[in-house]
């Protein structure tokens, strides 16, 4: 396993603040460790479709989709990216088509899995995940108290995860939680922990975990650890090897929190 740090000094900034137009100030990651988890559930729901929204309004490129909550054949996924299939016309209404680019990724962590150490380095065949619509190319997950809060469930999420890499399938995990009793690393130590023998490490001050894995032409993961209060990052979605968008999250996180319920806003705002 290959570990360096991500480049933060190209001209391309690496995330896009914002202001939450409702309280005027720059909007920060809220501790969502502090209320149930069905009322996380309800801010859960609304952000994957506003990632989805985004994603279709432009950020994918000609021929690609975005769709929420989609089961392809395993546990069901948060949001898909979906490529058409190559006998289709591809029939777009965002704000216009883009061609497919390389993505900048300036993440604070890259890690590189030799093809030596790859569990699906020995595998004879790909399997091509599919939906009905087109070819699965990518999939976004947000993690839930749910995926975590017992050893049997964090597996169940993990194999999900390392099922989808292993079928060339690109991933984005958001995980808005610290590490808990079963994943006391992270969650990206636990995924990586199949792929090779040395340990992830996230630093104790940024225990939440935003990681993009990138399947082909090697796998490779980009890791943007961040804290409760911090500016959410825009973080990579690959679509084909290094080909691929940046999903805006913190402006996607922002526009579902103007939209929550007030009760709800305060049971997350800190104390005067």
């Amino acid at each position: 396993m290959l570990v360096r740090g991500g480049r933060r000094n190209r001209p391309q900034p690496r995330r896009t603040t914002t202001r939450d137009e409702r309280e005027g100030r720059t909007m920060p990651m809220h501790n969502w460790a502090r209320v149930k988890s069905g009322v996380y559930h309800n801010f859960h729901f609304r952000w994957i479709a506003a990632i989805m929204d985004r994603l279709n309004a432009g950020l994918l490129p000609e021929g690609y989709f975005a769709m929420a909550e989609q089961v392809i054949g395993q546990p069901e996924t948060d949001v898909v990216a979906l490529e058409t299939f190559a006998d289709e016309t591809p029939c777009r209404g965002g704000e216009g088509s883009v061609t497919t680019a390389p993505v900048r990724a300036q993440t604070r962590f890259v890690v590189q899995y030799p093809p030596e150490t790859l569990r699906y380095a020995r595998k004879t065949h790909r399997v091509v995940v599919r939906h009905e619509l087109g070819r699965v190319v990518a999939v976004v997950e947000v993690v839930s108290p749910g995926n975590k809060d017992r050893r049997h469930s964090l597996r169940t999420f993990v194999d999900k995860c390392v099922d989808l890499l292993d079928q060339q399938v690109n991933l984005l995990i958001i995980d808005p939680f610290p590490p808990g009793a079963h994943d006391a690393g992270g969650i990206h130590q636990v995924i990586s922990a199949v792929y090779s023998d040395e340990p992830f490490e996230l630093p104790p001050d940024k225990p939440l975990t935003f990681v993009a894995y990138q399947v082909s032409p090697l796998l490779t993961a980009y890791v943007e650890p961040i804290a409760v209060g911090d500016p959410l990052p825009d973080m990579p979605l690959f679509l084909r090897d290094d080909q691929g968008t940046t999903v805006p999250l913190e402006q996607t996180y922002q526009a579902t929190w103007r939209v929550l319920p007030r009760e709800i806003c305060r049971l997350l705002e800190p104390a005067d």
